[in-house]
């Protein structure tokens, strides 16, 4: 059977967006596949904020979340694999699905 997991974090970013709060998430960032900034990742994990006054050509479908966005002023390209979303949740309240760890592929 497929993962949950994609299903779920659509759901819930969709959720938040007409709850007009800004939807973050967080992300094992150690995970082969995963191209973030690394010199925004703490402990392993990075905290985005994918709302879409903070991210261009957002993208998410069953397998990755993708999308533009500046980190201290310079633009770069963002690739996660949607099994290594450990929660998405509301700025505003912490509202939103966490998730025990990363799926397997």
């Amino acid at each position: 059977m497929k993962s949950r997991r994609p299903y779920l974090v659509r759901a819930v970013y969709e959720w938040i967006v007409d709850n007009q709060c800004t939807p973050y998430i967080l992300v094992h960032a150690n995970t082969p596949g995963v191209d973030v900034p690394l010199q925004f990742v703490q402990e392993g994990r990075i905290v985005l904020n994918v709302s879409q006054s903070a991210v261009r050509d957002f993208m998410m479908d069953n397998e990755v979340i993708c999308f533009s966005a500046r980190f201290a002023g310079q633009p770069r390209t963002v690739h996660i694999p949607i099994r290594t979303v450990l929660a998405i949740y509301a700025k505003e309240n912490g509202q939103g699905m966490f998730f025990d760890s990363v799926d397997e592929e």
